[in-house]
């Protein structure tokens, strides 16, 4: 371990979201047995998504062969397609987390990849996806010998990093190494110098509880956290723990965080004719009438200028877009409705993975 390259070493770190992009990155979703109707609706939702982010900043959309047409034929223009196998559309878990240093040269890292412990396989494909988009850019690659996907993390640019012990410490991603081992990882190839460990994820989040889902930076020193009123609802006791323990902590610069709480929507529940029309596959998760879907508004992606935030023709929606409004005044807001992704399984950022502006 000692006698590899890393990121810290080289003088690279992990800018926060909110800092300058180049473009975006995104895969068009095709599976059948993650998303209903072969798709269709979802790829409906994708492309809406599509357009509001290429309002802010350039997008790529990374294409199967077999759909290349297909989705060129239904996204704008002006995005930039680019023929990449993959087993499904969760760039944020697949692609690469792009490091920079202080004369903003990008690099790029490729994290081990085992489909979210284990709930699908074969997942080659996806496993490859972060490797082929630092290639397409010609971009020095990092390999990190550490099980993670992007969406477990945040990071505020500044030395914070915030990620759940759910996910992060769940056996079925490393279980050969210490808490302490991985903080060594996320230290050395992210450039951080303080982790801020939250118990658990969004409830009934299939990911292991992805912080993404939960709560993120806003900017330094101020984080968005999904919320419930309700003290009947699993999430309250989630949510309260999460906001106790950022509550009490400081970030790596010392500062004490203001948090902004976003009422969740519903909650939500799969409707019978939502649980109809995913392909039968063997291993697949099957989507049963009545089960609750891990929305949040919380999945949402900041392009350039921008919030890309996620909307569930919910009573909670308004809300939600006056709240984000607030606080990021400076930035226009667009609400999408997504509940086709979120059956899927994830979200917008779930969807996105940013790449940061070069020098």
């Amino acid at each position: 371990m000692n006698d590899l390259k890393r990121p810290m070493r080289d003088g690279y770190w992990m800018p926060g979201e909110f800092e300058l992009h180049k473009s975006c990155w995104m895969i068009w979703p095709q599976r059948g047995d993650t998303y209903r109707l072969k798709a269709e609706p979802a790829q409906k939702a994708f492309v809406e998504i599509a357009r509001a982010i290429l309002q802010f900043e350039p997008l790529n959309v990374c294409v199967s062969k077999e759909q290349f047409d297909f989705a060129k034929d239904r996204l704008p223009e002006q995005v930039n397609l680019v023929e990449m196998a993959s087993d499904d559309a969760w760039v944020r878990d697949t692609g690469p987390s792009f490091v920079v240093n202080q004369d903003r040269d990008v690099r790029g890292i490729s994290w081990k990849f085992n489909a979210w412990g284990g709930i699908f396989s074969p997942f080659d494909q996806d496993a490859a996806v972060a490797g082929n988009i630092l290639a397409h850019e010609q971009i020095l690659q990092y390999g990190a010998p550490l099980v993670l996907e992007g969406g477990s993390i945040h990071v505020d640019g500044q030395g914070t990093l915030i990620t759940t012990e759910e996910c992060l410490l769940n056996p079925n991603r490393n279980p050969d190494l210490s808490r302490k081992e991985i903080e060594t990882y996320l230290e050395t190839y992210l450039g951080v110098e303080k982790i801020i460990w939250i118990k658990k994820g969004v409830f009934m989040d299939e990911t292991d509880g992805h912080v993404d889902n939960l709560c993120t930076f806003a900017r330094p020193g101020e984080i968005v956290l999904t919320w419930t009123d309700d003290k009947t609802d699993p999430q309250y006791d989630i949510s309260k723990n999460a906001c106790e323990i950022l509550s009490r902590t400081t970030d790596a610069q010392g500062r004490k965080l203001n948090i902004h709480k976003i009422h969740q929507p519903g909650p939500l529940f799969i409707s019978k004719e939502e649980s109809k029309g995913f392909d039968v596959v063997e291993g697949a998760k099957w989507r049963k009438e009545g089960d609750r879907l891990a929305g949040s508004y919380i999945n949402f992606y900041m392009p350039n200028n921008g919030i890309v935030m996620p909307l569930f023709d919910d009573p909670h929606d308004r809300y939600a877009i006056e709240a984000m409004q607030k606080i990021f005044p400076e930035r226009r807001v667009i609400g999408v409705q997504t509940r086709e992704i979120l059956l899927g399984g994830g979200n917008i950022h779930c969807l996105t993975q940013q790449q940061p502006l070069s020098a």
